[in-house]
């Protein structure tokens, strides 16, 4: 696990980057060993994390044994065995026994599009062909390893970070993208590949691109779900597959030459991985949990039960939060804003495994691959009343059971219909629906919000149609599989990995997940959706019934329980004072957003007179990202 980053400038010109510096920025990535290499326009950086191989051999940038090819990659090969064994039975020697040069070997042979073909891990690479003076990029199927980019007149840039592209060129412009800042407001996360700046675009998960003489040459999609494969199994043998591919996935990411444990949350898909671990080692595995005092956010009882019923060594630590603090570093280290309040607790409990692990197996990817979120389920009903023309009969229940509710609880503040998100979607179809469940600011309080210079600097919304793209390379799956489809290739790679990845590295862990295997995901795939959602709304029913003899008995039918920190709270006492400072004092955004809004929601909710935190905390992360990396807020 590392930190990559590189330019090409235009052939024949001075290269004007600083690689020392931006090798430097990515130093919390990569404590252990540091490179740079350099070929005329060309420059490549690194900084280590070692995982695989300690000795030497594995330093990077790796150059291939003719001299034709430079690496630098991040991440980890988990099928490089197997590929290492088919090279040896060639014939072919190596010096050491790290994964990089196993990969480095198979772009050497095979060429740039069969090598990312057989991949199987999570990667974000650039390899330099010194002949051709070609540059090839590439970032895993899933997505969980991150790569940014800027073209401009004085070449390309990439790295790991943004930061780290902002420390290779100084001159990188910071005018933020009003569109990238749209999908902010609406998903709390902004979509590759757009970025927070205009100049700066991510690598989108499956793609690859070539880059020449510092422009672009070629940029593809090398990967997808083929929703024509179909399993066809019998729901028990499609149980008894999946408790292999689960056990097979794990045990090729349980590889490693430093300690290792998982994070154990006390939900499904975690707890299933530590029970595959336990499964595959004769040692207790090192568990490791976090709480916080706030019953509604503290799953350690969970996780303890889960713990002793597989005997691990397990840890568990009370979050004193230190949110103030670490929330403006761990910006930086995004490069955007993110308003996933969990990348805290993410980092709280990489922190503490970090004291006796460099290596945690987690459960991210079992919601998006077997159906884990009511929103699919509420997408499916809707989807259902719409092909049976039951829809208006629905809406006029909903607005029966809210009359009804009020009258049997008068104590409770009076509702009308459409009284919730669910209710409110019942007006919408397709993407506009779904979009509407999932925003935090849904499209008519953003609208409101926004001034109209952020609107003209935006023009029109491109929200829903990024949703709809999503879910049309999904048109022939079943409904709840497409649903599943719309987050894996959206929510899972641009909030929960990019958060995952970020909060891990920021204190120097790597985190792998089986679930994001690509067999899995693709095995997951080729079920019916009604093994993953079943008919009376069961979510994760294939997982929940292939897994329930290894956990405890019950375990699996608890309620689902979001891992995330008691936000309102913390905004009102512990971020109080800066999101008055931010927000009021010196008001930040009020360029862009309706500061009589702003400041209503502030007051209101510092009094405790209402509670809006899921609109205040994306505020008040743009805020910090703007003070953080200087960006006129101003201009565009």
């Amino acid at each position: 696990m590392c930190g990559i980053l590189g330019f090409l400038a235009p052939e024949g010109a001075a290269p004007r980057f600083n690689l020392g510096s931006a090798v430097a920025k990515l130093h919390h990535r990569g404590p252990d060993d540091s490179g740079q290499w350099n070929d005329r326009n060309l420059g490549l950086g690194f900084v280590r994390l070692a995982i695989l191989d300690l000795s030497p051999a594995g330093h990077q940038p790796m150059v291939s044994p003719c001299g034709r090819y430079t690496i630098v990659f991040n991440g980890e090969i988990y099928n490089f065995p197997d590929l290492r064994s088919e090279f040896e039975a060639r014939g072919e020697a190596f010096v050491g026994h790290s994964d990089t040069e196993v990969l480095l070997r198979l772009f050497a042979r095979e060429g740039f599009e069969a090598c990312v073909s057989r991949l199987r891990g999570m990667f974000a690479f650039a390899v330099w062909d010194g002949w051709e003076r070609r540059l090839y990029i590439a970032r895993d199927r899933l997505g969980v390893k991150p790569l940014v980019y800027a073209e401009t007149s004085r070449g390309f840039i990439f790295g790991s970070e943004i930061g780290a592209l902002f420390a290779l060129d100084s001159e990188l412009a910071r005018t933020p993208d009003f569109q990238a800042l749209d999908h902010y407001l609406t998903f709390q996360y902004i979509p590759a590949p757009l970025s927070g700046f205009a100049a700066v675009r991510k690598l989108p998960p499956a793609h690859a691109m070539v880059v020449k003489d510092g422009r672009i040459e070629r940029l593809f999609r090398y990967w997808d779900i083929n929703f024509a494969e179909r399993a066809n199994l019998p729901f028990e043998d499609a149980c008894e597959v999946l408790r292999e591919k689960i056990l097979e996935a794990t045990k090729i990411r349980m590889i490693s030459d430093v300690p290792l444990g998982a994070f154990l949350s006390g939900g499904i898909d975690s707890s299933i991985t530590v029970a595959a671990m336990a499964r595959l080692s004769n040692q207790p595995i090192k568990t490791f949990a976090i709480g916080f005092d706030d019953e509604r956010f503290n799953e350690l009882p969970f996780a303890r039960q889960v713990a002793e019923h597989l005997s691990t060594e397990h840890c568990e630590m009370m979050v004193r939060p230190d949110a103030v603090e670490w929330l403006p570093r761990l910006i930086e280290h995004l490069g955007e804003p993110l308003a996933d309040n969990s990348i805290l607790p993410t980092f709280y409990v990489s922190r503490f495994a970090r004291e006796q692990v460099t290596v945690a197996l987690t459960g991210d990817g079992g919601d998006e691959s077997f159906a884990g979120y009511r929103r699919f389920y509420q997408m499916r009903r809707a989807d259902v009343l719409a092909r049976t023309g039951l829809t208006p009969l629905w809406r006029g229940l909903r607005r029966l059971t809210v009359s009804v509710e009020d009258r049997l609880k008068p104590d409770r503040p009076k509702r009308r219909f459409p009284a919730t998100r669910a209710d409110e979607m019942l007006f919408m179809r397709g993407a506009e629906a779904y979009k509407h469940l999932l925003a935090f600011y849904p499209d008519a309080a953003k609208e409101a919000l926004l001034t109209a210079d952020f609107k003209a600097k935006r023009g029109e919304s491109q929200t829903t149609a990024y949703l709809e793209s999503a879910l049309a390379r999904a048109h022939d799956a079943d409904t709840a599989t497409r649903w599943c489809y719309a987050d894996l290739v959206t929510y899972l790679p641009e909030d929960i990995l990019f958060k995952v990845d970020i909060a891990s590295m920021a204190v120097s862990l790597e985190c792998r997940s089986p679930f994001l295997d690509h067999r899995v995901v693709e095995f997951a795939y080729s079920l019916p959706g009604r093994y993953k959602l079943s008919a009376g709304g069961r979510h994760k029913h294939i997982l929940k019934e292939a897994f329930k003899d290894w956990l405890p008995a019950g375990f699996m039918d608890r309620p689902k329980q979001g891992f995330s920190a008691p936000l309102a709270r913390w905004l009102r006492e512990d971020f109080g004072p800066i999101l008055r400072e931010r927000l009021l004092d010196q008001r930040t955004l009020a360029p862009w957003f309706d500061q009589s809004q702003v400041t209503r929601y502030v007051e209101e909710h510092l009094s405790g007179r209402g509670s809006h935190s899921q609109r205040l905390w994306p505020l008040l992360v743009l805020a910090i990202w703007i003070e953080r990396f200087g960006v006129d807020v101003g201009t565009g």
